[in-house]
């Protein structure tokens, strides 16, 4: 085995693991290493602080910046991973001795508990993800940073086996919903309800930023800072379902969205006259056309980019998109399908105060079936799946929608329902609790359980918050999940076959099959 091994994405090399110089991500070998240094000494201070209470919050907002700086497109710069490693060392020596963990040892066990320990360590690097994003709103919640430190020290156990390993995976998913739950609390008190928005694709002309990522509290600041100072803000990916929280679209010059998914961004980047924030995870190696207008911020690090520091002073990024200009004139822009506006803002709140109209609607006949067909977008040929599993499905059927997957088809027309769109963007991958929200309220409208819904989950997965949602849903007792364009790499055939089993999770075969199976038509 090479310095890097890595099988943690969707697009991993072979579908078994990049080995060698570089992953398919464009993470060097050094980089992966100092990341698997980097969740030793993570593994160390959860060995260290050994299930004790009283942990300061300071120690858990450093666990939370460590597990999320190691997921996927996060941070290529490793000046700043060897920063952050030295800081998790120096909080351990502060709860006693504790040895750091060498990852050797988890790549080279046995494969069934590699894959056990890879979906607990995935799934709360997802989940710091979203405990990051809660952090910046002042949230914070100790079920779940102890849960941190609980998974941590099961992933460094030698003496782990399946039995202690497979209830710690569903323990994963439960935490992951607290955590999404959370965050969706301090969204809405921060940012208002989400209401439904159309959202154009055309740039206008004159000076402009563009934000991708996740989060809105650095987007909210951004504005605040440009407010005045003719420069319009532009979302790109996931950032998309900002527009449609009251906060943030109640500024003029927030005035659409740049682009489609992450995995575009080479190409719809290339040579932009505007600079790029990266908020969050989501981050390509840049191309040299716009490698100097590239600020990340919080985790995120890519070498030679500006960073952003605690401050939050934009200033930097404010006077790149002065000097540049933005386009001389309006450029009309468009979806993957050629559609010129998308829409977002179909939250829970939104959904679930019309859902009399939605159960009269199943129960006349109107709508037969729902699928929630979303997740992670991605380069890897055979997502164009997605796109054509919308397109396909009949007209008597209502998609439900998140996460970055969306841009495969939500510029589609596809048309309404009494009077609802058949397409509902939920917003962020996080914003899966708004799915899950609106599917136990069904559940108890129709007196029955989520699986015996009209309803069918169709996700695309390519990172590990990806991966911690599937693990709520599998915690939650969701059943017959159509998972694709792949099985995880990490996933050995015999947990492949125990989830087949005990949830009825399949991969995604053909859009008619899938369509035909879940309809039973």
């Amino acid at each position: 085995m090479s310095n890097l091994f890595c099988y943690q994405c969707e697009q991993t090399a072979g579908g078994q693991g990049c080995q060698g110089k570089a992953g398919v991500c464009g993470k060097r070998d050094g980089t992966a290493l100092l990341q698997d240094k980097l969740t030793g000494a993570l593994i160390g201070l959860a060995r260290a602080t050994g299930g004790r209470e009283g942990v300061p919050e300071a120690t858990h907002r450093l666990m939370v910046d460590g597990l999320f700086a190691a997921a996927t497109n996060v941070n290529f710069d490793d000046d700043a991973i060897l920063e952050l490693t030295g800081r998790v060392i120096r909080e351990k020596e502060k709860f006693g001795r504790a040895d750091d963990y060498d990852m050797a040892e988890l790549w080279g066990a046995n494969e069934d508990v590699r894959s056990l320990k890879s979906l607990i360590l995935f799934g709360v690097r997802g989940i710091a993800a979203y405990a990051h994003h809660a952090l910046a709103l002042g949230r914070s919640d100790d079920e779940v940073n102890a849960f941190f430190h609980t998974a941590l020290r099961a992933v460094g156990a030698d003496d782990y086996g399946q039995d202690e390993l497979l209830p710690l995976v569903l323990e994963t998913g439960k935490a992951n919903f607290r955590c999404m739950e959370m965050l969706d609390r301090a969204n809405v008190e921060t940012y208002g309800t989400p209401r439904p928005t159309t959202v154009p694709l055309a740039i206008e002309k004159g000076p402009f930023i563009v934000v991708s990522g996740h989060d809105l509290r650095d987007l909210k600041l951004l504005l605040e800072q440009t407010e005045g100072r003719g420069v319009n803000i532009y979302t790109h990916g996931e950032m998309l379902p900002a527009h449609a929280y009251p906060e943030l679209k109640k500024h003029g010059h927030l005035k659409g969205n740049f682009g489609t998914a992450w995995q575009n961004q080479q190409r719809e980047f290339d040579g932009i006259p505007a600079p790029v924030l990266f908020t969050t995870n989501c981050l390509t190696p840049p191309k040299d056309s716009y490698r100097d207008r590239i600020f990340a911020a919080s985790v995120v690090g890519y070498p030679g980019a500006a960073h952003i520091g605690e401050a939050k002073d934009f200033s930097p990024v404010i006077r790149k998109a002065l000097e540049l200009g933005g386009f001389a004139e309006t450029r009309a822009m468009a979806g993957i399908n050629g559609g010129s506006e998308v829409t977002t803002g179909f939250a829970h709140g939104t959904v679930l105060s019309v859902a009399d109209t939605v159960v009269e609607a199943v129960k006349s006949g109107a709508i037969k079936h729902f699928f929630l067909v979303g997740g992670c977008d991605g380069a890897k040929p055979g997502r164009n799946y997605y796109t054509e599993f919308v397109k396909l499905a009949p007209q008597d059927t209502v998609i439900l929608t998140l996460a970055c997957g969306k841009y495969r088809f939500n510029d589609l027309n596809i048309g309404e329902i009494g009077g609802l769109p058949r397409i509902m963007d939920m917003g962020q991958c996080n914003d899966a609790y708004s799915a899950i929200k609106v599917a136990l309220a069904l559940s108890e409208a129709f007196g029955c359980g989520v699986n015996d819904l009209p309803l069918t989950l169709v996700l695309s997965w390519y990172e590990q918050k990806a991966v911690c949602i599937l693990l709520t849903l599998l915690s939650l007792g969701v059943r017959n999940i159509i998972l694709g364009p792949s099985l995880p790499a990490f996933v050995s055939p015999n947990i492949v076959n125990y989830l087949a089993e005990n949830f009825g999770l399949t991969p995604t075969s053909t859009p008619e099959a899938d369509l035909a199976k879940s309809l039973g038509r």
